[in-house]
């Protein structure tokens, strides 16, 4: 875990790829893209669909190590109209009867397309970024001045070189000129998008148990 502040927020950057926002009891996740090996399997790609499973495992025991009272998954909890089969649909109301927590799908673009549908299941869904005093929660990128604005979307990673290795590993972006924190995709099978540092940013890097900061 690495905590940092910005705008006088503290947040806790947990290397289970979510952030927790202990002041407020809410912790936040993205790009969760349940079903997509099920879309995989419509166009003939055998994927196995205990991947599903696997991630919600992960968010249940997280869910139950902080408790926290919110939940907010910030967009693309499933990836297309082929996730939307009962196993998937029975699995993510399993997970939200096992934790004791609100919890609030903001709208992705993966999610759009199903709005519909979603509208008859149980999932409490928001079509517009939230605000909650000075913080703006959001699917893509939306800075505003005088709010941190903490999205997904991008799956953003470093790219690690040595002489003999290299890593892709997934992490925290910040840019703090534009109070922007970017969380990294929470699913088990999804890809990454290489991030760069620029002047005042920072990667909050995750290897295994641990979250490293690289900073400019």
């Amino acid at each position: 875990m690495k905590e940092i502040d910005v705008l006088g927020m503290r947040l806790q950057l947990l290397a289970e790829k979510a952030v927790y926002l202990e002041d407020k009891q809410t912790l936040l996740v993205a790009d969760i893209h349940l079903g997509k090996s099920e879309t995989f399997q419509s166009l003939g790609i055998p994927i196995p669909n205990r991947v599903n499973q696997t991630t919600l495992d992960r968010l249940e025991q997280l869910c139950l190590k902080v408790k926290p009272q919110k939940l907010f998954v910030l967009g693309d909890l499933f990836h297309s109209k082929y996730a939307l089969v009962d196993e998937v649909l029975e699995g993510w109301s399993q997970f939200q009867a096992a934790v004791d927590a609100e919890v609030v799908l903001i709208v992705g673009n993966h999610d759009r397309p199903l709005i519909q549908v979603l509208k008859n299941t149980s999932i409490q869904c928001s079509t517009h970024a939230i605000e909650a005093d000075n913080l703006l929660l959001s699917h893509e990128p939306s800075p505003q001045q005088g709010f941190l604005n903490i999205c997904g979307h991008i799956h953003p990673c470093v790219h690690l070189k040595e002489k003999l290795d290299q890593l892709r590993l997934p992490c925290f972006y910040l840019d703090r000129t534009q109070n922007l924190l970017v969380l990294p995709s929470f699913g088990e099978f999804t890809g990454a998008y290489e991030v760069s540092l620029e002047r005042n940013s920072a990667a909050y890097v995750i290897a295994d148990d641990c979250v490293v900061a690289l900073e400019r």
